[in-house]
């Protein structure tokens, strides 16, 4: 066969980096146009269906399992591809971003996987979607080190078998990537992300014994799940590796998604890793999908909505027992929380929770679980070593016990919690802070000792839209309206600006970040995702 002609991409507007070359290589470049050709089309027709079933939930304020696919959930036989020996053991997994000292602290953490992120705890300047990149390429390669500019501090990896596995995680399928275009045509952002990835590393990581292992964000559907699958096998036809040498965890981080864990599993069931319950951007969904359907879904403060909320346990026992019934592993959700150096009793208790939640995580049968900082590592380890022993994971608890019907996933008035304005302050507090640090080009963000990323971001303003469209009354007797979350607002920069200091805060994006949360927490017309609002005021 003769070698694909040079890439027709253009690099649009983006200032040169540092050993770029190394990453945007012509034969680089080709493959991920030649995935834009095959694929975007239909990731077009898909994210328009993804429209018409948010105005059918609009007008039914419902969902139910799929009827057209009830043959898949009723035949026992099938089951997905058996677990690769480095995704076997899962037990915990530790998420961030690949910038280049978070690369390496990652892979040292002693967690069992790495979610290496480019979408939700990565805000997408060029820079971290390239040298996020040539960090992987690096560590790979053995040739990845950082100092401290502070601290003076080195960093180097331990022994390769003392490194967490690479789990990539890809921006969703609604992010473009301005900077690279075919015809004038932004390429989809996850296809841009997986095709550098997998082109660099598809071969070097199975010479390393492990494989291109991805996370696989924000999907609606099976039918998005069968897009990704028709685009693991013309990768890995093209770049001349075996069939099934892809490896893809889902996230159950929709609503609608929820109804269709089994089919989504079916569709990738040669590529299947495992599920994974996202727990922010589920509740986020939730407030999207079934913003119109008035009173009954309208959620509490969103530390208010824990696990142990029924409909939010109908959502992981499903994700447990479905799992296991096809030979999928079922990883649990985030420990956002971050240790404070100064705070040894606030620790003490954030860390008791921390315990109570893997506990209750492997307990109810789940393989692996997520934290944010390397010193929860240790917790959720001793949470699922106590259930797991030596056994890499616990697939063998098929969890039959569990009976889930349609309306028990949204049963959203069950939860006896109600906002509170203390809860508006929060949402207000928490937006304004993290979209100021992701327009500079920061993705995972420490406010008020929890990890905060874009989905943390979404739920509060989602939480201010729709406490504000269903009039909801506080327990201190004010009514939630685009005033008073306007008052809040302003108190919040104030106070903002009185804790930095006049030229720290001048120097920062505050006011354009409070600008941006009431825009999409005020407008008549929900935005789907605020990132596409923020995206246009990104630099970089």
């Amino acid at each position: 066969m003769s070698a694909p002609a040079p890439s027709p991409l253009a690099i649009v507007e983006a200032e040169p980096l540092p050993r770029q070359e190394e990453v945007l290589t012509d034969a680089a470049l080709t493959f991920v146009a030649e995935l834009h050709r095959r694929f975007t089309p239909r990731r077009d027709e898909l994210l328009a269906r993804r429209g018409e079933r948010r105005a059918e939930i609009a007008r039914t304020s419902t969902l139910d399992f799929l009827p057209d696919t009830a043959a898949i959930r009723a035949d026992d036989s099938w089951k997905v591809a058996p677990a690769p020996a480095a995704l076997n053991d899962r037990r915990v997994e530790i998420t961030g971003p690949t910038d280049r000292k978070m690369t390496i602290n990652a892979l040292n953490s002693g967690a069992k996987v790495w979610l290496a992120d480019f979408e939700d705890a990565s805000a997408p300047t060029w820079e971290n979607v390239v040298l996020g990149q040539l960090n992987l390429i690096d560590a790979y390669e053995r040739r990845i080190d950082f100092t401290d500019p502070k601290s003076g501090k080195p960093y180097a990896l331990k022994p390769a078998d003392e490194l967490a596995t690479v789990v990539m995680r890809p921006r969703g399928w609604h992010l473009d990537e301005r900077h690279l275009q075919l015809d004038g045509r932004p390429v989809p952002g996850a296809l841009v992300d997986f095709g550098l990835y997998f082109f660099h590393n598809a071969k070097r990581l199975i010479d390393l014994g492990k494989g291109p292992y991805f996370y696989l964000p924000k999907t609606e559907s099976h039918l998005e799940a069968r897009l990704w699958n028709d685009i693991f096998v013309f990768a890995q036809d093209y770049v001349g590796v075996p069939q099934g040498t892809v490896r893809a965890t889902v996230l159950i981080e929709t609503i609608t998604a929820a109804y269709e864990m089994e089919e989504i599993l079916y569709e990738l069931r040669d590529h299947a890793a495992g599920l994974n319950a996202g727990r922010w951007d589920y509740l986020f969904s939730i407030v999207k999908n079934f913003r119109d359907g008035g009173e009954k879904f309208v959620l509490p403060d969103r530390n208010a909505v824990t696990m142990t909320a029924p409909f939010m346990r109908a959502y992981t026992e499903l994700l447990v027992r479905t799992c296991h019934k096809r030979g999928a592993h079922a990883i649990g959700g985030m420990a956002a929380f971050i240790p404070s150096r100064r705070d040894a009793e606030a620790n003490k208790v954030a860390f008791e929770k921390v315990k109570a939640d893997k506990d209750r995580e492997a307990g109810d049968g789940f393989d692996g679980s997520w934290v944010a900082h390397p010193d929860l590592v240790p917790i959720a380890m001793a949470s699922f070593d106590a259930v797991l022993g030596t056994k890499p994971n616990q697939k063998d608890r098929l969890r039959e016990d569990v009976s889930v019907a349609a309306g028990d996933l949204i049963a959203i008035d069950s939860l006896d919690a109600r906002p509170t304005y203390e809860g508006l302050r929060n949402a207000v507090q928490v937006g304004i802070r993290y979209i100021e640090a992701w327009l500079r080009g920061l993705g995972a963000v420490a406010i008020f000792n929890l990890m905060e990323d874009a989905a943390t971001a979404e739920i509060s303003r989602s939480q201010i839209w729709q406490w504000i469209n269903a009039g909801v009354v506080f327990e201190n007797g004010e009514r939630a309206t685009p005033e008073l979350a306007r008052t809040v607002a302003a108190e919040e920069l104030a106070a903002i600006r009185a804790e930095l200091g006049d030229e720290a805060f001048e120097s920062g994006n505050w006011q354009q970040a409070h600008d941006l949360l009431l825009r999409v927490a005020l407008d008549e017309d929900y935005e789907d995702f605020l990132t596409l609002s923020a995206y246009e005021q990104l630099r970089g």
